[in-house]
Order: C-alpha cells, then structure tokens, then sequence
C-alpha cells in the first residue's frame, strides 16, 4: 500500500485528537516453546497507521495547536542479527520507507520520552496494554507531574484504541482490494476442499488441501484458526482438533480463510462428505440459506446491526417452527430464548485488519452504529443440532450447518465480496462431483 494511505490515515487520527501525544507500539514477539517463536503478526493499530512490519517500534504522534509531528523509533540494524533473523530497516532505512518528521533508533526512546511529554495535556495510549514503552511513558508522565518548573503537565490518560478503530470501520478502495485478493484465494482453496473431499479422509487433509492453496497463492497466513468439522463436530462452534474421519453421509463444516497483506476474509461453508445432500441435510441447509440470503439482501446504509441481529433471530426462529424444532409463537420463544439452544451465535462482526476487528458496534452515548458505505462484516446464520439432543427430531439430530459470507455496505446497498464461492445446494453438490 503507498505511504501516502498512511500519511493520510495519521491525519485523520491527528483530526480526532485533542491537544496531546498520542503512543502507538508494535506487536511483541510471542514464544512458542523454549527458544521458539510463532510467526510474527503485527500489531493492526500500528500497522494501519505506518506500514511497518518489525517489532521492537514505536509511533509517537504529537498535535499542538501550532503543528503536528510524527516520530517513529526503530530497531537499528545488527549485521549479526541479520545473519541469524534477516535484515531490519535499520533507522536510515526508515527515513527513506515513512513520511514522517523523526526516525530513531529505538534505545532512544526511554531517554526522548520525558521530554516528548513535556507541556502536553493529554496522552493517548492503548489502556489496556502492558508494553513496556507506555508503561515508560506513564511513568514519565508521573515523573513530569511532580517536576518543578513544567507549567503544563499530562493530566489525562485516554484510549488511542478507540479513535483508530472508528477510523478503521470504513475501508478505503485500497483495502477493499486487499480483502478482496484474500476471498479470491480463499475461494480456490474452499473449492478445492469440496472437490478433493472423501469419506474414509482425515479432517486435517481438507485443512491441508486448503493450507496449500493459501501458501501457494502467497497469501502470508491463514486469517485464524481453521475449522475443518466433520459431522457432530460441527456443533461445536470453535471446534478446531481437525484429527477426525470423516464419514460417509455426514456433512463438513469448514470455517477457514486466508489474509493478505494482513487483511482478513473469512468463509464458512458447509457441505456433503459424499457429494450429496441427504433429504434432512437439504431442508436445514436450505433453512439457513434461506436466512442468510434474506439478512444480507436487508443490508444498506442507514440500517443498524442490532436491528440485523433481531432480524436475523426472528427468521432462524421461523426456520425453527418450521423445520419442527420448536412450536408456538414466534415472538414468545424469542423472548423464552429457546432459539439460543439452536442458533447460539451472532449473525456476524466486523473484518478487515482483523479477522474480528474490533472496531465500535456502538457510539459514545451507546447507541448501535448505523451502517455506512465501506464497512466490511460477516453474515454467518447457523443452526446446530447435536447427536445426543432428544428433543430434535432424530432425522436432524448430528447435524451442524453454517454458511458464512463477507458484506461489503456500498452506497446503493451491498456488495457480496465472495458471491464466487459455492453455495446453493445445486452449485456445492456440482463442485464436489467435479
């Protein structure tokens, strides 16, 4: 993505910000086991507002009434370092990668904070992170307070958090593009899974199937955790041992995708280990199909999600009367909340940096957000009936179906992101017995 996104996003935030110094770190490095490290993930706050994708760094973001100036500190380059971890930037090389005034080596930072908070009011930080580099500048913070000679001191602490994330709720057309490259492949790799699936197969050889995809098409991880289900399994939502057989005549639950460039997409489809739905398969599938295709045809601007939530609770419940699960009237069950023990989950969240980007569902006075031309989200209806439930019909019982597609809100209404990935019964029994 070009600097200029960047330097444009920095503004934004700079716009949303009172008078302050606003402190922004990168991920720290997580360990897997003794001298072993996962994959480095970036922090998404940070990322979203410089680009860089090292660890041990810092953004400092400071606005006077007079001028703005952005300060980035950096890990120097280490020759030896480099032969053992790969080449850093180094600060000279982020002078020449960043629009931004300052660039320092990162053992700076504890000697410039002090003076950086100096005679500012606000500091905003991540409140609830335990990085050593805000609890320094906390620190300096306190230290300055009790100083003589400072007539102007920090006197409050506040969420950086949540000026970044309402920023992150509308995606540009650059991101739009970088989500839509992870579907792109995400799809290639669900329509890999439905054609390769076998019964007698291990659920980890549909998850690979899809891995290598993912790998091969260069996206840089999958976006989260995959869900491969087979049968019973998929009534347990995060179910994610992926060690089973899978068995002829059930169905798969796969709840996978890819990120690229660390944008996230995020697919689930549900289909016949053997290539065909049975008659009880086909009426909930299509139960919740139906309910999917209903939510997201209500999506556009104006709308507000927890009016899709309830919308989208009365419809899974109908499915229920129908399907023979529950009986009586709607509304009462609603309010008895039996349709919980059937469709316990949300009909979908925020995506985008994050898989789950935690972006506000609510504004500051708590009111539920209205939809907006550029925001990204799932809608993922579902309904799960466990093997051992008397009081689902046996024909249903074992049966755990989800279909999960990415909503871009446009100005006219919607835009399906993954409308390519099949999903009718026709479209997904045709690609398994391709």
């Amino acid at each position: 993505m070009n600097e200029t996104h960047f330097l444009n996003r920095r503004q934004k935030l700079f716009d949303l910000m009172d008078e302050g110094v606003a402190i922004i770190t990168s991920a720290l490095t997580q360990s897997r086991s003794n001298d072993t490290e996962y994959p480095y993930r970036q922090n998404s706050d940070f990322y979203y507002l410089c680009g860089l994708n090292e660890d041990n760094s810092v953004l400092v973001l400071i606005k006077t009434p007079e001028f703005t100036k952005t300060i980035l500190f950096v890990e120097a380059y280490n020759a030896e370092s480099a032969l053992w971890n790969g080449a850093r930037l180094g600060v000279d090389g982020a002078r020449e990668c960043f629009k931004v005034d300052e660039v320092h080596d990162n053992t700076e930072y504890i000697g410039m904070i002090k003076e950086l908070l100096r005679e500012h009011i606000n500091l905003y930080i991540d409140l609830y992170s335990d990085s050593v580099s805000l609890i320094e500048a906390k620190n300096a913070a306190q230290s300055l307070h009790s100083t003589r000679g400072v007539k102007r001191h920090i006197r409050s602490i506040r969420d950086i958090t949540y000026l970044i994330r309402t920023l992150r709720l509308i995606k540009s057309d650059d991101e739009i593009e970088l989500i839509k490259k992870a579907i792109a492949i995400t799809a290639e790799a669900h329509h890999s899974a439905m054609r390769e699936c076998r019964a007698g197969m291990r659920e980890y050889q549909l998850q690979a199937a899809m891995s290598y995809i993912f790998l091969n098409n260069g996206a840089s991880s999958e976006a989260y955790g995959a869900i491969v289900a087979g049968g019973n399994n998929a009534n347990t939502l995060h179910y994610v041992d992926n060690r089973d057989t899978l068995n002829d005549g059930d169905l798969v639950l796969i709840d996978a995708a890819c990120e690229w460039e660390l944008y996230a997409s995020d697919i689930t489809r549900t289909f016949p280990v053997n290539g065909k739905f049975s008659d009880a398969q086909r009426e909930v599938y299509n139960a919740v199909l139906d309910v999917q295709l209903c939510v997201i045809e209500a999506i556009k601007p104006g709308v507000k999600r927890d009016w899709l939530q309830t919308y989208s609770e009365e419809l899974l419940c109908d499915a229920l009367i129908e399907l023979g699960i529950l009986s009586g009237e709607r509304n009462s069950l609603i309010e008895a909340k039996e349709h919980k023990k059937y469709a316990p989950h949300g009909i979908g969240h925020w995506m985008g940096l994050d898989v789950h980007d935690p972006c506000p569902y609510v504004d500051e006075e708590g009111a539920s957000l209205a939809f907006m031309a550029g925001m990204v989200m799932t809608i993922e209806p579902g309904l799960y009936f466990r093997i051992d439930d008397e009081s689902v019909p046996e024909r249903y019982r074992g049966i755990g179906i989800r279909i999960e597609d990415n909503i871009l809100v446009t100005e006219e209404g919607y835009e399906n992101l993954s409308a390519m990935i099949a999903k009718s019964v026709e479209e997904i029994e045709g690609m398994c017995n391709q």
